[in-house]
This record gives C-alpha cells, sequence and structure tokens, in this order.
C-alpha cells in the first residue's frame, strides 16, 4: 500500500493566518505553488488558500490583498489526509470534498501536502484519467 507521506511534497511552507494575501501571493510565486496552508498562531492547520481564492474571494469582491488576512479566507474545517493513509483515501477525500491538494498531517503537525499531480505520477495511466474525471465532475 503506498501511502500519502510517500508520494507528498515534503515542508509545506505556511502563511499565516494574521499575514496579508499580498505576503501569501508573492509565497506562492517564490515557490511556484498554487496553495498554501494557513497556520494559525497557535501552529495548527486553519485552512489552505489557493491563488485562485485570492483572486475570487478578494480582488473580484473589491478587497484589498495588502490589508485582507489570509485566515479571513479559511472556511471551516480543513480537508486534510494523514500521513501514513493510503493514495486510495487520498482520492476518495479529494473526490468527496472537490479538492485537488491535501495539507498531510502527521499526529498534529503538518508534514507536506498532497496534489492531484503528485498522486498521478504514482498511478498507471487510465487510473490516472479516472482520478482527474472523479474530482474534475
Amino acid at each position: 500500500m503506498t501511502t500519502a507521506r510517500e508520494i507528498m511534497t515534503p515542508g509545506a511552507e505556511c502563511v499565516g493566518e494574521n499575514e496579508t494575501l499580498e505576503v501569501a501571493a508573492r509565497k506562492m510565486r517564490d515557490l511556484d505553488v498554487g496553495a498554501l496552508p494557513i497556520c494559525g498562531e497557535d501552529n495548527r492547520l486553519k485552512g489552505v488558500v489557493t491563488d485562485r481564492d485570492i483572486v475570487i474571494k478578494c480582488l473580484a469582491e473589491g478587497g484589498d490583498p495588502r490589508t485582507t488576512t489570509a485566515g479571513s479566507l479559511g472556511e471551516g474545517r480543513p480537508i486534510t489526509i494523514g500521513a501514513d493513509d493510503s493514495v486510495e483515501e487520498a482520492i476518495k477525500t479529494m473526490e468527496e470534498h472537490r479538492v485537488r491538494r491535501l495539507p498531510v498531517i502527521d499526529g498534529h503537525d503538518l508534514v507536506g501536502m498532497v496534489s492531484q499531480a503528485d498522486i498521478a505520477r504514482s498511478l498507471s495511466e487510465d487510473q490516472v484519467g479516472e482520478l482527474v474525471k472523479l474530482i474534475s465532475y
């Protein structure tokens, strides 16, 4: 059984819940990623902010990314996967919640991120097509 830990991108960098979306956007640019976990003052995961969130939920609504905090876009309990959970469980979670990225948690610690692309690299060509269809449907 392949686990999330085996396919994840380790060392996910967070944006603080009180940091601005401008800071988040710069981190995304510098890291060449489309999403960042949002971490609280208590070092707990508060959510995930995507580049699309910044555009749709801030800019398109007339918000100012220099004053809007990343934490203001964190909605509810973050969707995560355990480090030792199977790739099949990650796929099921992505499908159920219609997300393309999952923070990987080991106990209470954020240890990485699993993306649709990470999963695709571990599957056969037929399985990749099914994964994309399920998540995108």
